[in-house]
């Protein structure tokens, strides 16, 4: 890796999991199909609240590359960062075979927040949160991306009775869409503590949706109760 794992921007045991798996990232078909069938929507869910074409972006925890080719596709300038060395790989094998551009690196957030704090009219940050032991300070490190006026996306899992028997019991082992173990109940994230946590990073809370995703059909949509998954949209206030 270019940068050290730091304690509070990644979990060893989480990134070698991901690092392991990233050579079937882009199977629509194996565990991260999921991923392939809710990222339109995470796209339409971003292109809606703010400006992609022209605009410095920042995927945080781009994984194989999926939203950040999307974002790039739409004309974006994106920077896409992931810890797992593989992963980083993988998307830029993938993207170098569609002639897509995305800068990507093996890098930490807090590393990039260092070199370019500020620079960014847009960060996303999708599924990410709850794989790290320190989510307050790795949004902290988020925030600081951000110019003013730029606009932080998140999507992650509520934690509720709901959420863990539909995302864990229901999706990891008894449909087995994703691979069991990907999720930890104990790190899941309530809206109001990631909301909490972005007021202390100097952010605003702009929209919260929930995410329904319907085993059976594949498809998903926007709805207004985030009990299982969500989105949400957070903007760092503009100088006055």
């Amino acid at each position: 890796m270019n940068t050290p794992l730091r304690a509070e921007s990644a979990d060893p045991a989480e990134v070698a999991k991901f690092d392991a798996a990233a050579h079937r990232f882009w199977d629509e078909h194996g565990e991260f199909r999921p991923l392939h069938r809710l990222n339109p929507l995470r796209l339409a869910y971003v292109a809606a609240r703010c400006t992609l074409a022209g605009s410095r972006v920042a995927d945080i925890g781009c994984g194989g590359g999926l939203l950040a080719e999307a974002l790039a596709q739409r004309g974006a300038n994106v920077t896409a960062i992931d810890l797992a060395p593989a992963m980083i790989q993988v998307a830029r094998l993938h993207a170098r075979a569609g002639a897509v551009q995305v800068d990507y690196r093996c890098e930490s957030v807090e590393s990039l927040a260092a070199a370019a704090a500020g620079e960014f009219d847009v960060v996303t940050c999708m599924e990410m949160l709850e794989h790290v032991p320190a989510p307050a300070l790795t949004l902290q490190a988020l925030a600081s991306l951000l110019r003013p006026g730029g606009r932080l996306f998140v999507s992650t899992l509520n934690r509720n009775l709901r959420s863990f028997l539909v995302a864990i019991v229901g999706a990891e082992y008894l449909t087995r869409m994703i691979a069991p173990g990907t999720h930890e109940y104990e790190r899941l994230i309530r809206p109001a503590e990631l909301a909490r946590w972005a007021r202390a990073a100097g952010l605003e809370l702009r929209d919260l949706a929930g995410v329904e995703f319907n085993p059976v059909t594949e498809q998903c949509r926007l709805i207004p109760d985030p009990q299982v998954n969500y989105l949400a949209t957070f903007e760092r206030p503009a100088a006055t």
